[in-house]
């Protein structure tokens, strides 16, 4: 069965004033899709632009440029109307557990309070019904609604911000971060738990991460950012045995491998120099200025993002066809895992 197209996101530009006549390139052009029922994760470095993307589909900021369309309607020409509705089926989970939840407000409180913005479940005793079944479906007591944020340990907390997000029935739920805060040990509940409520109710993930060894195990694709820029989109498995951007391979090899006999022998890709500031990002391509592979077309002129093999997409003129050497002496040999 062939999977439908959930969200298109189409040459997003998402820019900030940071005064003095200096702008902040927060996203500077990004395209990709991500169809129904997968999960899409979203990688790169703090700062390169993923969260800020995932608001934009939250519709939280307007987009400088280019557009965003949920099952064909662009998310910012909504009538009032599709915007309640598109509210309800868009969700979110938040990156911070202790900071996301209301410190006021009882468990119960919190999970009522979306179903009766939006008058859900007929009215008080169904949705008091409903907390008890959101509780339950991520692993937490019933008898926890009573109880106040602060009672709950980081793990147990990101479980009620699941639920609450769950509470209006979502057909696509931004995931920013939400592992990154918990111990090592509760990272790996909270993704199993994403994956069991993914197959039971058939939703749609984007999921935002810098960690790309627990990436790698919840997500069908994923797109790798740099510096506001989409470097690298693939399937999940191809971008872990075949990276083919450099800073792709960077970030890999960067991951520790559980066998002292393969860590010790496979090499590390140390990049150079500091990251730009999106403020004034390097003209061409943006991680020329750190790339190991860079070539002096890469400061003239920016790559575009291209299907490099079947299903498997890169922003590097490595892989365009236009590079031809220029002389003897450069070799550019990519580094792999």
């Amino acid at each position: 069965m062939k999977q439908e197209t959930l969200l298109k996101v189409s040459g997003l530009k998402m820019h900030f004033d940071a005064g003095k006549g200096k702008t902040v390139k927060a996203v500077d052009g990004i395209s990709f899709h991500i169809k129904e029922g997968e999960t899409f994760g979203l990688v790169g470095e703090s700062g390169c632009g993923k969260s800020t993307t995932g608001r934009v589909l939250l519709r939280l900021y307007e987009p400088t440029e280019g557009g965003v369309q949920y099952r064909g309607k662009h998310i910012h020409k909504l009538t009032e109307a599709e915007s309640f509705r598109y509210n309800r089926k868009i969700q979110m989970i938040f990156q911070d557990p202790y900071a996301s939840l209301n410190p006021r407000l009882t468990v119960r409180d919190i999970l009522l309070e979306p179903m009766e913005i939006h008058g859900l479940y007929g009215g008080r005793k169904g949705r008091l019904e409903k907390v008890d079944e959101l509780l339950e479906s991520v692993g937490l007591n019933r008898a926890f609604a009573n109880r106040y944020p602060h009672e709950f340990s980081g793990g147990q907390r990101q479980r009620i911000g699941i639920a609450r997000a769950l509470a209006l029935e979502p057909e696509f739920i931004v995931a920013d971060e939400p592992i990154s805060a918990l111990d090592v040990s509760v990272q790996a509940q909270v993704v199993n738990l994403l994956k069991k409520l993914q197959k039971e109710k058939g939703l749609t993930f984007l999921f935002i991460a810098h960690d790309l060894s627990m990436v790698k195990h919840i997500s069908d694709r994923i797109g790798v950012m740099y510096l506001g820029h989409m470097v690298e989109i693939t399937a999940s498995s191809r971008l872990y045995q075949e990276p083919l951007h450099p800073y792709t391979q960077a970030l890999l090899s960067a991951i520790p491998i559980p066998d002292p006999d393969i860590e010790d022998k496979r090499k590390r890709i140390i990049l150079k120099g500091e990251l730009p500031s999106p403020i004034n990002p390097p003209s061409g391509c943006v991680f020329r200025t750190r790339c190991p592979a860079a070539m002096s077309i890469c400061t003239a002129k920016k790559p575009v993002l291209k299907e490099a093999e079947e299903g498997h997409y890169v922003a590097c003129h490595l892989y365009d066809g236009e590079v031809k050497k220029e002389d003897d002496e450069m070799e550019v040999t990519l580094q792999t895992r």
